[in-house]
C-alpha cells in the first residue's frame, strides 16, 4: 500500500515558484552538510549557559581572562533595554536570568555603578529580589560565597540508595533531573565555598521571610521535612551516621562516572555536566584525572566564536543536536523529492546508521528485557537514546533504501530500521502514549520537592512524541499492531478542546498539530474525520493576517497567547504539514505557502529570530538554527510533489 497526498496543480499558488524556492532551499541545506556526512545547526538558549559557565570556571580555578571577556561581551549584547535578561528571544525578563548574568558581568569586572548594572539591579529588586531567585540560582551563588548554604533545600546524597519501588528514588527523575540531582547532592553536602570580590547587596530586597504551608499541602509537608533533612546532615557529619552518609557519596561518585559519555560529558547537556564535574574534584579527583579532564575538554567543544569590533564574543551551546538534525535534514531531502541515492542522502544515511545505540542505558530500569537500538540526539549520549530521534531516524533511513545498495548494505540498514522501531515500539507507556527517554516516568512526587522550581523534572507521554512514535510504525506497515492502535488511541484522548494538540518539545500547539495530524492521516484515520477536521478548523483560525503561522513561548503559560505569535519559518511550516496530510489545499494553505515563498532569503535560506524549540515548557526553550531551513523545505516539497510515506511493509 502506498499512503500519498498528491500534489493539486490547480490551485491559484504558483507551483512552479514553489519549486523554485524549493529547490533554492535544497542546495542551501546542502551546503550546510558536513563532510562526515551529519548536519548540526547552532544551538541558542539563554544567557545563564554562559554566566554558569564562567562561575564554574572560576570555581575548578581554571578561569581565562579571554575566555571571561568575550562571555561577557555576549551576556552585555542579550540585555534588554528594561536592564533584564530573557529565557528566549523578544520574551519578558526573567529574574533568575537577570541575577546570573549580573553575577556574572560582576565576576567580568563590569562596574556596578554602570547604567548596565543598575539597570539591571533596578529590575531584580523591582521582581523581589535576589531572594525570590530559583534554587539553582542560589545555588551557583552559594557556590561563590553570595548566599548560605545553610538557606538552601536540603539534598541528601542517602537518595541514591533508595531501591527502585521506593518514592523518590532516583529513576523517578527524568534522565536530564536524576543525572543533575545525584551530582547536586553530592556539591550541596560537601558546601564548597569560592568566594568571589564583591557581593549582591544591590539585588537584595530585605523582607519577612516566605510562610510555610499548611502541614497537609505538599508545600507544607516538605518545607517541614526540609528541617528534618537539614539536621540530618549535621548529624551526619560525625558519628555512625557519618558513614552512611560516606557510602552514600562513594556510590553518587561511582554513579556519575559510570554515566559519562565518550565526549566527557553526561547527557549531552549542560546541566548534568556541570555539576558532574563539580562533584568530583570535590569527592578527590584531581583536574588532571582523565574523567575531569575529558570534562573539561568537552565543554570546551560547546563553545561557539565569532568576532565583533570590541573583539571575539564566545558563547556556550547547552547542547548540541547533529542526530536530531540529520534525519530531520534527510527527511526533507526526501520530501523535496532528492533520489534516495542522492550523495548527500547516502551520505546522512550512513552516518545515521553509525549513530545507532546499541549498550545498555538507564531506560532499562522499567524495560530490562527490551534489546537496545534507538538513537540519541547528540555525538555522544549512549546511555540515553530517545524514542523521538529514533522514530524521525527511522522514517528518513526507510526512505533511503534504494537500488544501488549491495545485498549487505540493504541488510544493514533494513536491520537497523526494525531494530530501532522495535525499541521505540518497547519503550511505551502503560497509558499507551511515549514520554522520550523512559517508559512510564510519570511519577509526580519528585514535583512537589523544594528545590524542583525550575524546569520539568519527570518526562510523561507527549502528543509530540507519541506522534512521531505513531507515524513510524505506520509507515512501516504496523498500524494495525497493537502498540500502534494504543498510540493513536492516545493521540485522539488528548486532543485539546479547541481541536489543537500540546507541543511538548516544540513551540507550541502548533507543533504539537503539526506532528499529530500526519500521524493519524498515516496511521489510517480518515482526513475527513471529526478530529483532524477539528484541528485544521483551529490552524485556518489561527493563521496570520500575513499568510503565515507564529506561536509565542507565553503559550505555555498563558493560554491568551496558544496559537499567537510572529509568524516564523519553521511554525509555519508546521502548519502546512499538517494541512497538507489532512489533504486541505485550498485559500489557507496557498497563503502559507506564499509566505514561505515570499520570506525566502536569497540564499535560500530563511530567517527565524524567535525560538521555536523548548527545553522545559516555562522555563527554558531552544532556538534551533537548522528549523528555519528543514521544516519549510519539508512542507514545500510535500506541496510541489505531495506527500508519499512510500509502500508499506
Amino acid at each position: 500500500m502506498t499512503l500519498s497526498v498528491t500534489a493539486d496543480t490547480t490551485t491559484t499558488t504558483d507551483v512552479r515558484t514553489a519549486e523554485v524556492a524549493l529547490a533554492a532551499g535544497v542546495d542551501h541545506l546542502r551546503a550546510r552538510q558536513d563532510a562526515a556526512g551529519w548536519w548540526k545547526g547552532d544551538l541558542d538558549t539563554n544567557v545563564t549557559m554562559d554566566a554558569e559557565d564562567l562561575l564554574l570556571r572560576h570555581v575548578l580555578g581554571i578561569s581565562d581572562p579571554e575566555r571571561t571577556a568575550g562571555a561577557a561581551r555576549w551576556i552585555r549584547s542579550q540585555q534588554r533595554s528594561d536592564g533584564t535578561w530573557a529565557t528566549f528571544a523578544g520574551g519578558p525578563g526573567d529574574l533568575s536570568t537577570t541575577v546570573e548574568a549580573w553575577v556574572a558581568l560582576r565576576l567580568a569586572g563590569d562596574d556596578p555603578a554602570a547604567p548596565h548594572m543598575a539597570r539591571a539591579a533596578a529590575s531584580v529588586r523591582e521582581q523581589g529580589g535576589v531572594e525570590r531567585a530559583r534554587v539553582f540560582t542560589r545555588i551557583w551563588l552559594a557556590l561563590v560565597g553570595l548566599w548560605s548554604w545553610d538557606d538552601l533545600p536540603a539534598m541528601p546524597p542517602e537518595l541514591i540508595h533508595l531501591p527502585r519501588w521506593f518514592p523518590l528514588n532516583v529513576s523517578d527523575w527524568a534522565c536530564w533531573a536524576r543525572q543533575t540531582v545525584v551530582p547536586l547532592t553530592v556539591v550541596a553536602t560537601l558546601r564548597p565555598v569560592h568566594p568571589v570580590d564583591f557581593d549582591v547587596e544591590e539585588l537584595h530586597v530585605r523582607g519577612p521571610a516566605p510562610r510555610r504551608g499548611p502541614v497537609w499541602t505538599w508545600a507544607g509537608f516538605f518545607a517541614r521535612l526540609d528541617v528534618g533533612l537539614h539536621a540530618w546532615a549535621r548529624a551526619a557529619r560525625r558519628g555512625p551516621l557519618a558513614l552512611v552518609r560516606r557510602g552514600a557519596m562513594r556510590k553518587a561518585g561511582e554513579w556519575i562516572l559510570a554515566r559519562q559519555e565518550a565526549d566527557g560529558g553526561w547527557g549531552g547537556i549542560q546541566p548534568p555536566w556541570v555539576y558532574s564535574v563539580m562533584a568530583l574534584v570535590l569527592l578527590g579527583y584531581p583536574r588532571d584525572h582523565p574523567s575531569v579532564a575529558a570534562a573539561i575538554a568537552g565543554l570546551d567543544g560547546f563553545t561557539l566564536t565569532t568576532d565583533s569590533p570590541d573583539g571575539p564574543v564566545i558563547r556556550l551551546e547547552a547542547c548540541q543536536s547533529p542526530v536530531w538534525d540529520t534525519c530531520l535534514a534527510v527527511n526533507a531531502l526526501h520530501d523535496a523529492g532528492v533520489p534516495a541515492d542522492d550523495p548527500a542522502v547516502v551520505a546522512g544515511t550512513r552516518w545515521l546508521l553509525d549513530e545507532q545505540v546499541t549498550a545498555d542505558g538507564d531506560w532499562q530500569v522499567r524495560r530490562p528485557d527490551l534489546p537496545s537500538g534507538g538513537w540519541a540526539f547528540e555525538f555522544a549520549n549512549d546511555v540515553y537514546p530517545d524514542t523521538d530521534d529514533t522514530a524521525e531516524v527511522v522514517l528518513a533511513l526507510r526512505r533511503s533504501e534504494h537500488d544501488g545498495l549491495s545485498g549487505s548494505e540493504r541488510a544493514r540498514l533494513r536491520t537497523a530500521v526494525d531494530r530501532g522501531l522495535d525499541w521505540a515500539a518497547g519503550m511505551v507507556s502503560a497509558d499507551g502514549g511515549w514520554g522520550a527517554f523512559d517508559a512510564d516516568n510519570t511519577r509526580t512526587l519528585v514535583t512537589k520537592l523544594p528545590f524542583c522550581d525550575f524546569g520539568e523534572v519527570i518526562d510523561p507521554p507527549s502528543a509530540d512524541v507519541t506522534a512521531h512514535v505513531v507515524e513510524a510504525l505506520a509507515a512501516e506497515g504496523r498500524a494495525g499492531s497493537e502498540v500502534c492502535r494504543g498510540g493513536l488511541a492516545w493521540l485522539l484522548d488528548h486532543q485539546e478542546a479547541d481541536g489543537s494538540w500540546f507541543g511538548r518539545w516544540g513551540a507550541n500547539h502548533l507543533y504539537g498539530t503539526g506532528g499529530v495530524v500526519p500521524a493519524l492521516v498515516a496511521a489510517g484515520v480518515d482526513p475527513a474525520s471529526a478530529p483532524i477536521r477539528r484541528a485544521v478548523r483551529w490552524l485556518h483560525e489561527h493563521q496570520n493576517d500575513d499568510g503565515g503561522w507564529g506561536e509565542d513561548l507565553r503559550s505555555y503559560v498563558d493560554p491568551a497567547w496558544i496559537g499567537r505569535g510572529a509568524s516564523t519559518p519553521s511554525q509555519t511550516a508546521w502548519a502546512l504539514l499538517a494541512l497538507i496530510a489532512a489533504g486541505d489545499r485550498g485559500p489557507v494553505a496557498q497563503r502559507g505557502i506564499r509566505w514561505l515563498v515570499d520570506t525566502q532569503r536569497a540564499d535560500g535560506g530563511w530567517d527565524e529570530e524567535q525560538f521555536t524549540g523548548t527545553g522545559f515548557p516555562g522555563d527554558f526553550y531552544i532556538a534551533y538554527h537548522l528549523y528555519r531551513v528543514v521544516f519549510p523545505i519539508s512542507a514545500l516539497g510535500r506541496w510541489v510533489h505531495g506527500w508519499d510515506l512510500g509502500d508499506a511493509r
